[in-house]
C-alpha cells in the first residue's frame, strides 16, 4: 500500500535522488563498453567464442538474478548495491590483467553476478525509500531521470574510450573502468535505507517480513504465481525491456546494411541513444496516459522499429530513434506499474523475477532473430522481431474494453 503524508521532507528526497542519478551514471560510465567486442577479437578470439561468451553472460544473469533477489529482501539492499560494482570491476581487473577466453569467460559471470545484485535490489530500495517519504507518485519521473543518466554514462563512454585507448591502450581503458566501479561502490554508500517493521500482507502471500532467504523467494514467486495484477505486470515488463534491449546489440549490422561506411555507425547509433534518452526525460509525461495510451505508445513502437529497418536507408534511424525513445518510455512505465502492484516484504524478489523472465525473452530473441538473420536478412529480421510490439498492444487494447468499469487509476500502466 502506498503511504500518503502531507509533506515531502525535500532535503531527505533530494538525497535519495541524487545519489540515485550519480549511482546509475558512474555504473555505466564503463570504457570497456564500446570496445569489449573489439577487445576479444584483437585477443584471438573467433566469432563462435565470442557469441558463446554472450550466452554464458545471459546465463550468469537468469542463474543469479532470482536469488540475488530473494538476498535483498532479507538483508540489506544498500549493501548490495555497493558490493555489485565491486564484483563487476573484479571481472573487468581480469580481462585486462589476464586476457584470455577463460577470463574472458570469468568476467562475464561476475559482471553477470553484479548486474543481479543490483536488479530489483535498486528498484525495490528507491520505491520503499519514496514510498516511506510520501513521494511514490514520483517514481516515474525519477526513474525515468535515473535511466536518462545512465545512457548519458554509455554515450560519454563512446566519446572517451577511443582517446583513452590511443593513450594507454586496454590496460588504461580497463583501468578507467574499474574506477568507475569504485567510484559507483562509494556513492551507493550514501544511500538511506529505513527498512518498514514486518506487516500483515494479503492471504495469497505469507507474512514474508520474519522469514528467511528460502521462504522469502517462496513468498515473492506465491505472490507472482497468486496475484493476477502482478504476474500481468511481470510479464508486461519482460515483453517490453526484453524486445528493444536484444534489438540494440543488432542496430550496428543494421546500419552497415544501409551502405554507410564503418566511421558513420557510431553517428547512427548515437542518434538512437538521444532517443532513448528523450524516452526516459518524458516519463513524467506518459505517466498521465491511460490504458489506451500506453497501447498506441507500444503499437509506436513496433510500427516505427519495423519501419525504420525496412527503409534500408540511414534515414530510416530517425524512425529507429523514436521507437528506442518510445520502447525507453513503455520501460519506465511498465516498471512504475510493477512496483505499485507489488505488497508484503518481497518487492526485490518480484522485480528480479521480472528481470528474470526479462533474460529469458532476450535469450529468445537472439536465437529468433539469428535464425531470421540468416535467411531473409537483418532488415526483415528486425521487423518480425519487433512484432510482440503490436500483439502486446492488442491484447491490452482488448482488456480495456473487457474492463471498462474498472477506474482509469487502477488500469493505467503509470498509475502509482
Amino acid at each position: 500500500m502506498i503511504h500518503t503524508t502531507p509533506r515531502v521532507p525535500g532535503p531527505a528526497l533530494r538525497r535519495l535522488t541524487t545519489t540515485l542519478y550519480g549511482y546509475a551514471f558512474l555504473s555505466d560510465l564503463v570504457l570497456l563498453y564500446p570496445l569489449y567486442v573489439v577487445f576479444f577479437a584483437d585477443t584471438g578470439l573467433s566469432v563462435g567464442q565470442i557469441s558463446s561468451l554472450f550466452v554464458l553472460w545471459s546465463a550468469a544473469g537468469i542463474l543469479f538474478e532470482v536469488p540475488s533477489g530473494a538476498w535483498a529482501d532479507v538483508v540489506s539492499r544498500r549493501l548490495l548495491l555497493c558490493l555489485a560494482p565491486l564484483v563487476t570491476a573484479g571481472g573487468y581487473a581480469l580481462w585486462v590483467l589476464l586476457p584470455s577466453y577463460p577470463a574472458f569467460a570469468v568476467g562475464f559471470l561476475l559482471w553477470g553476478a553484479g548486474g543481479a545484485l543490483v536488479s530489483g535490489a535498486l528498484e525495490a530500495l528507491v520505491w520503499t525509500e519514496m514510498d516511506r517519504l510520501g513521494a511514490a507518485d514520483r517514481y516515474v519521473r525519477v526513474l525515468g531521470r535515473a535511466r536518462t543518466a545512465g545512457v548519458l554514462a554509455v554515450v560519454l563512454s563512446g566519446v572517451l574510450a577511443g582517446p583513452v585507448l590511443a593513450a594507454g591502450g586496454y590496460p588504461a581503458v580497463g583501468a578507467a573502468s574499474v574506477l568507475a566501479c569504485l567510484l559507483a561502490t562509494t556513492v551507493a554508500a550514501r544511500f538511506p535505507e529505513h527498512r518498514a517493521a514486518p506487516a500483515a500482507v494479503e492471504s495469497t502471500a505469507p507474512d514474508d517480513g520474519e522469514l528467511g532467504w528460502w521462504d522469502t523467494l517462496r513468498a515473492g514467486v506465491a505472490q507472482v504465481r497468486t496475484r493476477p495484477p502482478v504476474r500481468s505486470a511481470v510479464l508486461l515488463v519482460a515483453v517490453v525491456a526484453a524486445d528493444w534491449g536484444a534489438l540494440d546489440e543488432y542496430t550496428p549490422l543494421l546500419a552497415l546494411d544501409t551502405g554507410v561506411g564503418a566511421r558513420a555507425v557510431p553517428l547512427l547509433l548515437l542518434l538512437l541513444w538521444a532517443g532513448v534518452t528523450i524516452g526516459g526525460l518524458l516519463a513524467p509525461v506518459g505517466e498521465r496516459w491511460g490504458g489506451r495510451g500506453y497501447a498506441a505508445l507500444l503499437g509506436l513502437v513496433g510500427v516505427a522499429l519495423a519501419g525504420g529497418a525496412l527503409l534500408r536507408h540511414p534515414a530510416g534511424f530517425v524512425l529507429l530513434a523514436v521507437a528506442f525513445g518510445a520502447a525507453q518510455l513503455a520501460t519506465v512505465l511498465a516498471d512504475a506499474r510493477l512496483q505499485a502492484r507489488i505488497t508484503g516484504d518481497s518487492r526485490a524478489t518480484v522485480t528480479s523475477l521480472a528481470g528474470m523472465a526479462t533474460d529469458l525473452l532476450v535469450i529468445g530473441t537472439y536465437a529468433v532473430y539469428g535464425l531470421l538473420a540468416t535467411e531473409l536478412g537483418n532488415a526483415v529480421a528486425f521487423a518480425v522481431t519487433a512484432g510482440p510490439y503490436l500483439v502486446v498492444a492488442l491484447v491490452l487494447l482488448r482488456r480495456r474494453r473487457r474492463s471498462a468499469a474498472v477506474p482509469v487509476a487502477a488500469a493505467a500502466p503509470g498509475s502509482t
